[in-house]
């Protein structure tokens, strides 16, 4: 099937934001364990503070190789993570994400196998509409060097309530180009549809757009107007029409406590994104 024009022109968006055309010119999978058992109404025994200690010390050595430059391997950080997963599974800690209310809040990016684009669900579902076409486009963007283009930081944000299965999540990611010059938070926003299981939430793609352009900043308040205003793009719908389904994915979360998260694409288990808690979330969930 024919890659659509419009498709290309959303990909091209999220790594080079949209202001910036504005300037001058210038592996062996990963482990995925599940709960087995839905938790019981009991009090679950206080965890051994020894226990603990030992939990708290791999999360913090997770995080230090997470923080490493070069960036650690794809393998590095996946031995870590099955390392922390087998831990916390024995002592019960951060596990059934879907339940447990910890997922809500505001996260940042601290390890992404690929460029941290990949991070954003909307790539994900990307994957889904043009399956034969995704890695080479990813591939061409991503061999856009710096100052051309940088990326990062990435943040996303989740509001979920367990009672009604239903939720909200917002992902951003910071993307600079011409050395600094044009600079715009790529933002994808979307709905939490259902919990699946106790490590799933499936999650629609709704739209993306670039907000905070440095570029429009600088036309005062007509800038300031254009950027609050703008319409976002569909891109839900606009996947929608390529393979229906395709603006649904799922993301599991095998590990998820007041600072760490451990989560993965389900289509692509292997591919392993850590997170480290930014805050936690303002409101009451439902």
């Amino acid at each position: 099937m024919k890659l659509s024009l419009i498709a290309v022109l959303v990909i091209l968006c999220q790594v080079l934001p949209a202001s910036s055309f504005l300037a001058s010119p210038g592996s062996s999978p990963a482990v995925i364990r599940f709960m087995s058992e839905v938790p019981s109404d009991e009090e679950s025994p206080p965890i051994p503070e020894a226990s603990l200690a030992g939990l708290e010390s791999v999360k913090a050595d997770l995080v230090s190789l997470c923080s490493k430059d070069p960036k650690p391997s794809l393998q590095e950080v996946q031995r870590m993570v099955r390392e922390l997963e087998e831990v916390a599974e024995q002592i019960g800690a951060g596990q059934g994400s879907s339940i447990s209310g910890l997922l809500n809040g505001e996260w940042e990016l601290l390890y992404s196998p690929e460029d941290e684009t990949r991070a954003s669900p909307f790539f994900w579902a990307f994957s889904k509409a043009y399956p034969t076409n995704a890695d080479q486009i990813f591939s061409i963007t991503d061999a856009i060097p710096a100052p051309i283009k940088e990326v990062g930081p990435a943040y996303q944000q989740i509001e979920f309530s367990a009672s009604s299965q239903t939720g909200s999540f917002i992902s951003r990611v910071k993307v600079a180009t011409l050395g600094g010059l044009a600079t715009s938070m790529m933002t994808t926003r979307g709905s939490i549809i259902k919990a699946e299981g106790l490590d799933g939430l499936r999650l629609k793609i709704e739209t993306t757009k670039p907000e905070e352009s440095t570029i429009l900043q600088k036309l005062g308040p007509l800038g300031s107007t254009i950027n609050e205003n703008a319409p976002p793009f569909p891109s839900g719908e606009a996947l929608e029409r390529v393979q229906p389904g395709s603006s649904e994915v799922v993301m599991l979360t095998t590990f998820c406590d007041d600072g760490i998260r451990i989560s993965r694409n389900a289509d692509k288990p292997a591919e392993t994104f850590v997170w480290k808690r930014s805050s936690f979330a303002s409101f009451e969930p439902m």
